[in-house]
């Protein structure tokens, strides 16, 4: 059984798909991290009742 030498084509794309991937890792761990940062601080919290209603009135 023998295997055929893989295409000069196929090589390029494997190192393109391998930079892509690197990237879109990167770009998940940054949303995760931002993510991960903006909930231990406390910036997530949901607007109170009082704070809803003023803003459904207009009032502010």
């Amino acid at each position: 059984m023998s295997f055929r030498e893989e295409h000069e084509l196929h090589k390029r794309r494997s190192g393109r798909n391998i930079g892509v991937g690197l990237v879109l890792a990167g770009f998940i761990v940054l949303v995760f991290g931002l993510t991960v940062v903006k909930v231990t601080r406390g910036d997530m919290q949901m607007p109170s009742s009082e704070e809803v209603g003023a803003s459904a009135d207009g009032n502010g």
